[in-house]
């Protein structure tokens, strides 16, 4: 299968070119090359916001696939639907788990759940993206398919619900030198994170297919955690049996941070429980542990991230999971 990573070096595209890779997939990457080379895929450098240069970069190759990780507004997706029409046989959007309805109407969440988040304007960007390629899906039989990730993790991220993306590991310094580490509300909202890995296989099983063209699908894990125990597990794989959470409220924190309004009040102060049934549908045999069952990442202070088993454990779990 001949596919196309517009991305592919990211958080979590690197695990899904490293999947693509080892399936024996023909991946070719799309970036500014402003990582490393992966081993096993081309390389196309062109800067996806010149669309000349990209047309050019592509020339008039065509693919089974395209993957796009890194398209956020209706702009960008206008942009890959005139790059793309007539030359992949499926166009999939990463979008996002965050586009669900917020404050949710029920309390499972389906792909069926509405879209509609008034916190986040990344969240509403997706959402408008979504609408632009089903509308060329019904206009034109644009081939699109969307699928939504939630809170991913991996070995240079950890899944805290604050400073979970860029800073990590400031969380992790201040659990070993005993110092208090934010919670958001009492730490009682369940959430679910799932591991880089494990959503790639999710993504995977769906490519070249056409029984996918205009669906969309959630690819999370099916444990579900409290956030409380989310900063625990953390705490202990870095080895602090028992660190100083403090919980403060989101509200209060967006007051204070009000840059922090869309990932806390449009995303993880609520509730976030999946219901995976259409990915295992879809991709029955694909298998992966619980979100919490990987090991996290547990590194010296100021050295590089490197992985040490710490106290969570695989258990098997079917995917559509992760």
């Amino acid at each position: 299968m001949k596919i196309l990573f517009l991305g592919g070096t990211g958080f979590i595209s690197t695990a899904c070119t490293q999947l693509a890779v080892a399936r024996g997939f023909d991946v070719t990457l799309l970036n500014r090359a402003h990582h490393a080379a992966m081993p096993g895929a081309r390389q196309i450098t062109a800067n996806i916001a010149d669309p000349a240069a990209v047309a050019a970069a592509l020339g008039r190759q065509n693919w089974d696939a395209v993957v796009d990780f890194i398209a956020f507004t209706p702009a960008e997706i206008e942009q890959r639907i005139a790059l793309f029409r007539g030359r992949t046989g499926q166009y999939v959007f990463i979008s996002s788990a965050s586009a669900y309805q917020k404050p949710l109407g029920h309390w499972l969440i389906a792909e069926s759940t509405p879209l509609a988040n008034p916190f986040w304007d990344y969240s509403r960007d997706k959402i408008a993206g979504e609408e632009r390629l089903l509308r060329a899906l019904r206009e034109e039989s644009f081939p699109m398919t969307v699928v939504r990730p939630s809170l991913t993790y991996g070995d240079n991220v950890i899944p805290l619900a604050v400073n979970s993306w860029l800073k990590s590991y400031t969380a992790v310094d201040r659990m070993r030198r005993g110092l208090p580490v934010i919670v958001p509300g009492d730490g009682l909202s369940l959430w679910t994170i799932t591991h880089n890995s494990d959503f790639a296989k999710g993504l995977l099983g769906l490519l070249g297919r056409q029984d996918v063209i205009g669906h969309a699908f959630q690819i999370t894990s099916d444990e579900v955690l409290t956030w409380n125990q989310i900063y625990q597990f953390t705490a202990e794989a870095a080895g602090v049996p028992a660190p100083r959470l403090v919980h403060i409220a989101s509200d209060y924190i967006t007051a204070c941070i009000p840059d922090d309004t869309g990932t806390l009040l449009g995303d993880k102060s609520h509730s976030a429980v999946f219901d995976n049934a259409k990915i295992k549908r879809f991709v029955p045999d694909s298998s992966a542990p619980r979100g919490s069952a990987r090991a996290l990442p547990a590194p010296s202070c100021g050295s590089t991230p490197t992985p040490r088993a710490g106290k969570w454990r695989r258990k098997p779990m079917p995917i559509g999971t992760s």
